[in-house]
C-alpha cells in the first residue's frame, strides 16, 4: 500500500508538473506569438525611424559636396592647370607673396627673377598661386573680344543705317528725275 500511495503521490507529481509545464509552454509560445507581431510592427516603424534619421544625413552630405567640396575640387584642378602651364615670361606670385618672372621652367620647380638686382629664385610649382600675366592676357583677350563684337555690331548697324539712307536717297532722286521727265 505505501507502494501504492507513493506510486499515486509520484503521479500525481508528474502529471501536475506536466500540467505546469504545457502550461508554461503554451504560455512561452503565445508571448513569442506575441513578441513576433510586436517585432514586426516595431521593425516596420523601427525602418522607419531609420530613414527618418538617415535621410537628412544624406541630404546634409549630398548639400556639403555640391556647396563645399565639388568647387573645392575644381579650383584645385585650375589651379594645378595654371601651374603645369607656366611659360618663361609669366609674372607670378607664390603662396608666401613673392612676386617675380618666369625665367626657365622643370618638371616640379621653376625658377623666377625678383626685385632691381634680378635675383634668381628656384621654388617649387606648387608653391605657385597666381600667374598675373595669364591673368592679364586673359583680361585682354576678353576686353578684345567684347570690343570686336561691339565693333562688328555697330559697323553691322552703321551699314543697315548707311544702306537705308542710300536707299531713300535713290527713290527720292528717282522721284525727283520721274517729276522732271513729267514736267518736259
Amino acid at each position: 500500500m505505501k507502494l501504492k500511495k507513493l506510486f499515486s503521490s509520484l503521479a500525481a507529481a508528474v502529471s501536475v508538473s506536466a500540467l505546469a509545464a504545457f502550461t508554461t509552454i503554451s504560455a512561452f509560445a503565445e508571448e513569442a506569438a506575441a513578441e513576433t507581431t510586436a517585432a514586426a510592427n516595431n521593425n516596420s516603424s523601427a525602418a522607419g525611424s531609420i530613414w527618418g534619421f538617415l535621410l537628412p544625413l544624406i541630404l546634409m552630405f549630398l548639400l556639403l559636396y555640391f556647396i563645399a567640396i565639388r568647387p573645392q575640387k575644381k579650383r584645385d584642378r585650375e589651379l594645378k592647370e595654371m601651374q603645369n602651364s607656366l611659360e618663361v615670361g609669366d609674372e607670378i606670385i607664390t603662396g608666401g607673396g613673392i612676386v617675380g618672372i618666369v625665367v626657365r621652367t622643370g618638371d616640379d620647380t621653376v625658377v623666377i627673377e625678383t626685385g632691381g638686382e634680378r635675383h634668381k629664385l628656384r621654388i617649387k610649382k606648387w608653391a605657385i598661386t597666381e600667374n598675373v600675366s595669364a591673368v592679364e592676357r586673359f583680361k585682354e583677350m576678353k576686353a578684345a573680344a567684347a570690343v570686336k563684337k561691339s565693333d562688328s555690331a555697330g559697323v553691322a548697324s552703321a551699314k543697315l543705317s548707311d544702306d537705308d539712307d542710300s536707299e531713300s536717297d535713290k527713290k527720292k532722286e528717282s522721284k525727283k528725275k520721274k517729276k522732271y521727265s513729267d514736267e518736259e
